[in-house]
């Protein structure tokens, strides 16, 4: 596929013959069978996460950005930062528990979460075959009760107490945004041609996680570099002895 990362060099078109022995990529057997789990029912539920999640994410936008004041950016700062680096470290614990543990199997849980982390492995390029709501959907599901939560105490704390906790609902909020896009993040990871300019400004100042970076956890162990958000706290050292 033109623009995307196809393993080892370029993925070639395969005759059937060659499908068959085929080790990884979308000809691979347990690639199409895994990609055949992909249901109507999931894909329902992947649209009513994201039309919810990112309605919440606008409505909670709005009342911190009225609530904002200056004397609140320090800890602002702080809680940006801490939230991103949280965000990265909770990718990395998932992806590896995705990785290592549980089977497509199991009920609830098997098709809808660890299925796509099987399929992405046996064909790493999957993923930049997804639109916006299958990329997002799980994580906006993720996503729906902090961010429900922020939105009943805009609705029910007195401002008093809201300019108390905006340091806290600002760490908060930014946790949710790099939850809600790390698969989106980690698509743009496998994907090397036709990203906006603005996404691989960000890659290369390690805002978001960089292609180079990620490559590496896609050579077999895929033991080390678990986090698919961002590598501004390098953790994957770290998470890799936790595999071990």
């Amino acid at each position: 596929m033109a623009g995307a990362e196809d393993g080892p060099g370029q993925q070639l078109e395969l005759d059937e013959d060659e499908a068959s022995c085929c080790r990884w990529g979308a000809q691979h057997a347990g690639a199409r069978e895994l990609a055949a789990l992909y249901s109507p029912g999931k894909r329902l539920q992947e649209w009513c996460s994201v039309i919810l999640c990112f309605s919440l994410i606008a409505h909670n936008l709005v009342h911190l950005l009225l609530l904002a004041r200056w004397e609140h950016t320090p800890l602002v700062i702080v809680g940006v930062v801490a939230g991103a680096l949280i965000a990265d470290f909770l990718s990395g614990l998932v992806h590896w528990g995705a990785d290592t543990w549980g089977s497509v199997e199991l009920p609830i849980v098997g098709k809808a979460f660890i299925r796509p982390f099987r399929e992405h492995h046996i064909d790493p390029t999957a993923i930049t075959r997804h639109d916006f709501i299958e990329t997002n959907g799980d994580n906006c599901l993720v996503t729906l009760l902090p961010l429900l939560n922020m939105a009943y105490k805009f609705r029910t704390h007195s401002p008093e107490a809201l300019e108390q906790l905006y340091p806290w609902e600002c760490f908060v909020f930014c946790l949710i945004i790099f939850g809600t896009l790390t698969n989106q993040i980690h698509k743009w990871s496998h994907t090397y041609f036709g990203l906006p300019r603005w996404v691989t400004l960000l890659q290369d100042w390690h805002v978001i996680l960089p292609r180079k970076h990620h490559r590496i956890h896609h050579v077999s162990p895929h033991e080390t570099y678990f986090c698919i958000t961002t590598v501004l706290c390098l953790l994957e050292k770290t998470q890799s002895r936790v595999a071990e």
